[in-house]
């Protein structure tokens, strides 16, 4: 068999690679890259949860591990225990529960207004009119950047994430905004540190905060900032946009799930799991492992093909079925471990108020797949358009 995540097999539908990785080769070498794939979801969740032997210190992107476009910057996600251990306990606190409770009303008016508008025409873009508006204006709230500064931020990611056809990676656009959003945040930075405030963002967090007895500078702050944006607008709305296809798909599980709301916790589960965006992130071996007979290497990339582990039999009875009251103990949308998601409790209170909402008020939507538009990339796959049609009120 053959893996190459930027392989137009995997682009299309990785799944069918991904169950057959599973059964012949779970534990697959890639020689372009002298790099590993892990597919099933054990594997996944231990090595998640070894530090000591998988180490995010040289990048965890594809950009970063495989076609070295993107160098190792400052920032969370490129941090090993201790350090990151103790810089996301000082960020964290702004992606709690608590904090994340008090955004609701906020996230409640946002989803609101676009029903609103949406009503005057008798359709919605569930990426474009309705989903990135809200995890955008949210992720700025939990940061602490201005909210009118949300589309622009939108498009910056957006950007980030476009692939030239035919090309492996990053493209020169998504290289273009990666610098657009570092010189954005530097500025950020600078005024912030020109006129201090007392909120309890994340921005001030970071300002404040002493790494190896100093203070990050401007070009750090920038690149955990960037990291953050990007978490916080990109994957969310590709996940809502699958979900409202999937019960779409699934009118009986859609039915049930408007007579009884309380479900909408875990029909939004069960998303996350059936279809995760992220296609995997990577770590790079601290010391030789052996994984079903074969001897991973000290210096060696490892790649966890997260939505591979949320598919396996091993760990779910009818992984391939969609069914909202699964309740599966454990998923791997949000990760593993000590990197697990920052925003978790971010996305699944975005996921309650927005499929709260619209179930709501247009509860026999019809999805236009023949207008949609779906983003072929080896890293965060999904919808970019996808417009909903109802008979407006």
């Amino acid at each position: 068999m053959d893996y190459d995540p930027f392989s137009d097999q995997i682009l299309d539908d990785p799944n069918p690679v991904y169950a057959q990785l599973r059964e012949e080769a779970p534990a697959y070498y890639l020689e372009k890259y002298d790099a590993w794939a892990l597919s099933r979801f054990e594997d996944i969740w231990r090595a998640s949860n070894e530090p000591q032997n998988y180490s995010a210190a040289q990048g965890t992107t594809p950009a970063n591990l495989l076609t070295r476009q993107q160098p190792v910057t400052s920032m969370l996600n490129f941090m090993d225990p201790p350090e990151h251990t103790r810089l996301r306990s000082v960020i964290r606190r702004c992606f709690m529960p608590n904090f994340v409770t008090a955004l609701v009303p906020t996230a409640e008016k946002i989803v609101a207004e676009a029903l609103d508008q949406a009503f005057e025409k008798g359709e919605i873009d569930v990426i474009r009119d309705f989903g990135s508006k809200l995890s955008a204006q949210i992720a700025c709230l939990a940061i602490g950047l201005p909210c009118e500064d949300a589309e622009m931020l939108v498009d910056m990611v957006q950007r980030f994430f476009w692939r030239e056809p035919g090309v492996d990676g990053m493209s020169d656009v998504g290289l273009a905004a990666t610098e657009e959003m570092a010189a954005y945040f530097r500025d950020c930075v600078r005024e912030r540190r020109r006129r201090p405030t007392e909120a309890l963002d994340t921005v001030n967090a970071l300002v404040h905060y002493r790494y190896k007895g100093r203070s990050f500078s401007d070009e750090e702050l920038a690149s955990h900032l960037t990291m953050l944006i990007i978490g916080g607008t990109e994957t969310f709305p590709k996940v809502l946009a699958t979900g409202v296809i999937r019960l779409w798909q699934h009118p009986g599980q859609r039915d049930e799930v408007v007579r009884d709301p309380s479900l909408i916790p875990d029909a939004f589960n069960e998303i996350l799991r059936y279809d995760m965006p992220t296609q995997f992130l990577g770590r790079t071996l601290l010391r030789d492992v052996e994984i079903h007979g074969q001897t991973l290497c000290r210096g060696q990339v490892v790649l966890f093909l997260y939505p591979s582990g949320n598919r396996d039999p091993r760990e779910f009875a009818d992984p391939d079925v969609f069914w909202i009251r699964r309740c599966p103990p454990r998923i791997l949308s949000f990760g593993a471990g000590s990197h697990a998601c920052l925003g978790t409790h971010v996305a699944r209170m975005e996921g309650q108020v927005a499929l709260s909402a619209l179930l709501a008020r247009i509860p026999d939507y019809e999805v236009d797949l023949d207008r949609a538009e779906r983003l072929r990339t080896e890293f965060v796959q999904g919808y970019a358009s996808l417009p909903l049609r109802f008979q407006p009120m």
